[in-house]
């Protein structure tokens, strides 16, 4: 794509026309080679039935493949039968009904972009979600088209032993010349964007799992040899997603084998094929000695998110690509909540919450901004978005809480009975809910269809003589890209009142108390117009709200807390989300002063912090009853970019220097509370990956964190011993952390030896290194941008994989503001390079990249200029994709 060419044409959701060919029965045949993959697709067409005329030409999908023939019903086609170009193969004047057959060639050692079927270091593995089938033969590439697949494999058999594909195993033998050949068969019809096939020289472990009708499937996960031993947290993580989906869902497997394979080039986290779940190696190895508890946490998470995905992606899928939140926004919401099932539910969902008010929220307030069901698209990879992720789980949530369990449980079976084998809308899963449910969501159904976040204006009254208490609730919504006007959202407000003892009873005035809650200090408000009132009756004195807990909608809210009505909240309030908001919005409060004192140009260092925020992270501290790792949490400061999102105005040197002021404040004033918290933790007991040790590990090394700010040479020598004993990746990690960051002169050289040490020490693990790399380019030293570019030549970068790009990149990018941002605008024009550079081998990942300068709008004048001097240096390259065309344009509009 050319700056100078016309513009892309959008795909309109408008214009949606069903298939006027189904494909029943799909057979094909693989012969593997690096640089002439022989593909021979045999595929048995018939109009659709309910498609009324007809065509007199049929246009299968197709790209970067070289035709060698085509037939109909065994007969060769002239070339006046049919058309070729760069976008597929046309068939003039099909037939009714016919087999078609195609033998094409492909290129799989030079396909970069990683979609289609690629080479990923010694193996072949496929990525055909959203359209990377068509990149292996000619064929109806959209997801309501659904065959049956049976699909043969043929490759050297000393190179290639593992030959893997969807479905069950039929047939396997040897073949001519040193070859060999495995067909597998899946009965379930599923679209061309499930296909998978995997080829390698592959190890596996191998479990079984008896499912609740009794039938035993196997299950294996395959690695290269050397990863061998990091496999058994993720089939345990297998087998408990397995179990929960049963429990929870009802929702049985139904093949006799599900298979798991670890690919080192992916460009996602993982793929959901059917029975052949493809990985990326980071969402699948862990170990104790080479992965964080952040890292088995993602691999339980990863997997059972796959999983789910047999049911709700895969047995019922979605029409087409602008009802991918249908899958993606379910699926997460499945595997937000058996993550939670499986740790701290509150943890888990602090965690969730801080992706989506930062990162989800930015994209919503940016010129990326899109509905969760969007109207156009340029490019289908440039959608696979924390909107439609991580929004997408908020909507389901928000469904699950107005329900209930019961009737949520109700719908969910519904939509399963009813559309199994279809490929569905997102009116579909909402018509199942409402059915089940009896409950009318036509107003709820605006979260799917209007982009941007809801802010919610809070203002209260307390009548002292009636003994009530008046709160009233303003929505709107700020224009996005498409519409300047916004339809009253659906708002489930989950809410308590606190006085000074604690929660009070809620009665809202003319409403019966409901005896099925259980719980009379809880409710949740349903707002649908532009501005609502509620009144609270009893009530002996004036409370402070708890509003929107568990974060019951994923909007803006703005009540004036005061300082002291915080700490109430984060002392007494039941909901643990609320009291860690309350710790958050306490602190943002107190980088603000200092914010507001470095603007006025006065010494940080002699800058006092209001004392109510060290008392009540005093008390957290004191408090032995908390659970761990949620004291960690409200103990963290708000990060970097969520001040940023929160202001107008993104000042990156003010929000970066005051946090760190409030950071080394605290650490002084709480030093002695810190100590014993460090010290008395065990570093010899054995890991585990437990919610209760992980808990421990992060509130001791949120304590190591502060007590490195105070540069005391015990402290920096306590830290390089705990790096050197580590006996888990955690430790190590954490350790090496504070020494890279630490300014005092006693750290620089334990700094360099520990960098040298870890590298030298797992330079053979890629996923270890990546932390290394990630540790290097998100520090905070000002030397940090000359750092990342000399880790471009290092052996460890491959510019060409994309988790090495992600760990040096896109982490320096999107987590090191203050060395990104610099005055030069150095820092935009190492990204700049970076995204023309990959536009030409992968595409999607180069688009994946422009994220932050797609923010320019919200910098202060010299970092808009120098940042749309880069998007304009982007946009003019000859030959752009449409993957960062889309992002540009849009970024520039």
């Amino acid at each position: 794509m050319s700056a100078r060419d016309a513009q892309p044409r959008a795909i309109q959701l408008k214009d949606y026309q069903p298939p006027e060919y189904l494909i029943d029965q799909t057979h094909l045949t693989i012969d593997l080679e690096d640089h002439n993959t022989r593909v021979t697709g045999t595929l048995k067409l018939r109009r659709n039935p309910d498609i009324s005329g007809g065509e007199a030409e049929l246009t299968l999908h197709g790209q970067e493949i070289k035709l060698i023939s085509v037939a109909i019903d065994g007969k060769p086609l002239d070339k006046d039968q049919y058309r070729l170009d760069d976008e597929g193969l046309t068939l003039r004047n099909p037939p009714e009904q016919f087999e078609l057959e195609t033998v094409g060639e492909i290129d799989p050692k030079n396909n970069t972009a990683l979609d289609g079927l690629y080479k990923s270091r010694n193996l072949y593995c496929t990525q055909c979600e959203a359209e990377g089938f068509r990149k292996i033969t000619w064929y109806l590439d959209r997801p309501d088209v659904m065959s049956e697949f049976t699909t043969t494999i043929v490759a050297d058999k000393k190179r290639f032993p593992t030959l893997l594909s969807n479905g069950n195993l039929i047939e396997q033998g040897d073949a001519e010349k040193g070859r060999h050949f495995a067909t597998w068969h899946d009965p379930f019809k599923k679209p061309a964007y499930l296909f998978a096939v995997v080829a390698g020289d592959l190890e596996h472990i191998e479990d079984k799992f008896v499912t609740q009708s009794g039938r035993e499937v196997t299950l294996r996960i395959f690695v290269e040899g050397k990863d061998i031993d990091k496999c058994d947290h993720a089939m345990l993580s297998l087998k408990n997603a397995m179990r929960w989906d049963e429990d929870t869902y009802g929702r049985e497997y139904d093949l006799d084998i599900f298979m798991v394979v670890a690919v080192d080039d992916f460009n996602m986290g993982a793929m959901e094929n059917k029975g052949l779940n493809i990985f990326n190696t980071s969402c699948v190895l862990a170990k104790q000695e080479t992965t964080t508890d952040a890292g088995f946490q993602r691999v339980e998470s990863v997997v059972a998110h796959e999983y789910f995905h047999n049911w709700s992606g895969n047995r019922v899928t979605c029409r087409d690509w602008f009802q991918l939140s249908l899958k993606e926004g379910f699926t997460v919401y499945r595997d937000a909540t058996f993550s939670a099932d499986m740790g701290s539910p509150t943890v888990k969902r602090v965690e969730d919450v801080s992706v989506l008010r930062t990162a989800q929220f930015s994209e919503d307030d940016g010129p990326m901004a899109h509905p969760v069901r969007p109207d156009s698209y340029i490019e289908i990879s440039n959608f696979y978005t924390l909107t439609i992720y991580i929004k997408g789980c908020e909507i389901v949530r928000m469904l699950a809480n107005l329900l209930g369990p019961e009737l949520f449980r109700k719908g969910t079976d519904l939509y399963f009975d009813r559309h199994d084998g279809e490929a569905v809308t997102t009116e579909d899963f909402v018509a199942a809910l409402e059915d089940a449910s009896g409950r009318d969501l036509t107003q709820f159904k605006n979260w799917y269809s209007q982009a941007g976040t809801p802010r919610l204006e809070v203002t209260d009254h307390y009548d002292e003589a009636a003994g009530e208490y008046h709160l009233t609730i303003k929505q709107s919504c700020p224009p996005t890209p498409e519409s300047d006007t916004k339809k009253p959202f659906h708002i489930p407000v989950a809410m308590g009142l606190l006085g000074s003892a604690g929660s009070l009873p809620l009665k809202l005035k003319g409403e019966e108390p409901n005896p099925e809650t259980g719980d009379n200090t809880h409710q949740v408000l349903e707002l649908t117009e532009p501005e609502q009132t509620f009144v609270f009756e009893g009530l002996p004195e004036k409370p402070v709200p708890s509003l929107l807990r568990d974060f019951s909608a994923p909007v803006k809210l703005k009540y004036d807390y005061s300082r002291d009505d915080l700490m109430l909240l984060m002392s007494q309030d039941s909901d643990g989300f609320c009291r860690w908001d309350a710790s958050q919005q306490l602190a943002a409060q107190v980088i603000d002063d200092v914010m507001a004192a470095y603007n006025r140009g006065e010494d940080l260092g002699s800058v006092e912090i209001d004392q109510r925020l060290i008392d009540a992270y005093r008390r957290l501290l004191q408090d032995e009853s908390l659970d761990k790792a949620m004291v960690a949490l409200m103990l963290s400061l708000p990060s970097e970019a969520y001040l940023g999102e929160q202001a107008d105005e993104i000042q990156v040197e003010a929000i970066h220097h005051s946090r760190e002021a409030v950071r080394v404040a605290l650490a002084k004033a709480l030093a002695e509370d810190l100590r014993p918290i460090y010290q008395q933790y065990d570093h010899s007991k054995p890991y585990k990956p437990s919610a209760d040790d992980i808990a421990d590990r992060s509130l001791k090394n949120m304590a190591l964190g502060y007590l490195m700010l105070l540069n005391e040479p015990a402290i920096i020598e306590a830290c390089e011993q705990q790096y050197r004993d580590a006996n888990n990746m955690t430790d190590a990690l954490s350790a090496l952390t504070q020494l890279v960051e630490s300014t005092a002169p006693e750290a620089q050289a334990k700094r360099e030896w520990a960098l040298a040490d870890f590298y030298e020490r797992w330079e053979d693990e890629p996923l270890v290194v990546d932390q290394w790399l990630r540790v290097q380019s998100t520090t905070k030293q000002s030397d940090a941008l000359e750092k990342v570019r000399a880790l471009e030549k290092h052996p460890a970068f491959d510019r060409n994989n994309p988790n090495k790009i992600r760990a040096l990149v896109a982490a320096f990018a999107n987590a090191n503001a203050i060395n990104f941002h610099v005055p030069s605008g150095e820092g935009y024009g190492f990204l700049a390079d970076h995204i023309l550079r990959l536009n030409r081998t992968n595409p999607q990942i180069a688009a994946r990249l422009l994220t932050p300068l797609t923010r320019w709008r919200k910098y202060p004048e010299e970092q808009r200029k120098q940042m749309h001097l880069q998007l304009e240096r982007i946009k003019a390259e000859p030959k752009l994709s449409k993957d960062v065309y889309e992002v540009v344009s849009k970024s520039l509009a």
